[in-house]
């Protein structure tokens, strides 16, 4: 792991941040086109910076940081617009999105950084990595986004698809967050063989 600032996937990493109040200001004006660019845009270079640290070996200390802290911002600012009122046509009954979403969205990753960072004031452990539980629900987090800013730009669909979307994403956010302590215990359990081996 390099200790280098200035890579590739920092500096794509270090845009997706900067693209987080663009995001946020294009969906409060209702620039809903625009907002689905700029969100889908930071998604691609989300993409892209990891395939770069791992094709060019760029991966940086920084890097393994800025990286979810980035898609956290993203996605809380995302959720956080996307329930207050006003912000989302007031004609679909679907909108805004309902707060139990946003709850269980935010509550999964205050959760997740609760359990880490007292994992590693009591041990610490520093080898932490993503489970496939909550790769599978960031993703689903990201594709309600965008079903969303869909509805938003075409609303002769009605949005009648996201009541189930809002529903998968909640308990995707619970199952993945519970499932990540199971999960961390595993990978502290594999360090200490790994040790013991040495």
């Amino acid at each position: 792991m390099s200790d280098k600032i200035l890579t590739v996937p920092n500096l794509l990493t270090l845009v997706r941040m900067g693209l987080i109040p663009v995001f946020a200001s294009l969906l409060y004006y209702g620039k809903y086109e625009w907002a689905l660019f700029a969100f889908f845009f930071a998604g691609v270079s989300d993409g892209i910076d990891g395939f770069v640290a791992r094709r060019f070996n760029q991966s940086s200390s920084l890097g393994t940081i800025l990286d979810p802290i980035a898609d956290k911002l993203l996605m809380t600012t995302a959720f956080i617009l996307l329930t207050l009122p006003h912000v989302l046509p007031e004609s679909n009954k679907h909108f805004p999105v309902p707060f139990w979403v946003t709850a269980s969205v935010i509550g999964r990753d205050v959760l997740i950084v609760v359990v880490a960072l007292a994992i590693f004031m009591m041990t610490e452990f520093r080898g932490f990595k993503p489970s496939i539980w909550g790769k599978v629900s960031t993703f689903v987090q990201i594709s309600c986004v965008g079903f969303v800013l869909i509805a938003c730009i075409f609303p002769s669909y009605s949005g009648w698809y996201l009541p189930p979307v809002y529903t998968l994403t909640t308990a995707l956010a619970f199952i993945s967050g519970i499932h990540y302590i199971f999960h961390v215990a595993m990978l502290m359990n594999e360090e200490k063989k790994e040790e013991a081996k040495t």
